[in-house]
């Protein structure tokens, strides 16, 4: 009798409390699993409102739109010279026997609006400015001119011309105002 006295029960002592642990574990899960969704819509905000401000507003773009007006207005008026015209040319073109014709009508800008002498020589050598530019046009094929490389060649080959026989002033550029070819 003093030893089942002295022995307490063993499954009164050692019992833990029912269920504790496990729901311990379930609320940690359910913590770490909230904290990752929270950060994941965090993140999805974040990157909203990056791509919200990477893209241009219509703000912007008005503002761009009137600032590259505004710069090709100041062109067009430091850009704009003097402008001589002349007469209609019709020519052949080279290699076609006489079945493709090329009619243009021209411009040219002088370099200064106060240089009035370079408009005098040209009005003065205008035999000899339409002579070569007949012989320019005359000399180059369909295939030549047919393109928007080959007329952009064609002016400079005109500007340049003239202008190494000019004394009082240049040419800087060459208008075509009518360009037909069949």
């Amino acid at each position: 009798m003093a030893e089942e006295k002295a022995a307490p029960p063993p499954a009164e002592s050692a019992a833990p409390p029912a269920g504790g642990g496990k729901n311990n574990i379930i609320y940690l899960v359910l913590i770490i699993i909230n904290m990752l969704f929270l950060a994941g819509v965090g993140w999805m905000i974040y990157q909203g409102k990056k791509k919200e401000n990477a893209e241009p507003k219509i703000e912007h773009v008005i503002k761009g739109e009137h600032e590259a007006q505004e710069a090709e207005q100041k062109e067009e008026k430091q850009f704009v010279g003097k402008v001589v015209p002349l007469e209609t040319f019709i020519v052949n073109l080279a290699g076609s026997k006489g079945r493709k014709v090329a009619k243009v009508m021209m411009e040219l800008e002088l370099k200064d609006n106060k240089d009035k002498n370079v408009a005098d020589e040209i009005d003065k050598r205008k035999a000899q400015v339409r002579d070569i530019i007949i012989i320019i046009l005359s000399a180059k094929k369909y295939e030549e001119i047919s393109t928007k490389e080959g007329i952009e060649n064609l002016k400079n080959e005109i500007k340049d011309t003239i202008n190494s026989f000019l004394t009082n002033g240049k040419i800087t550029n060459v208008f075509f105002t009518e360009f037909i070819y069949n």
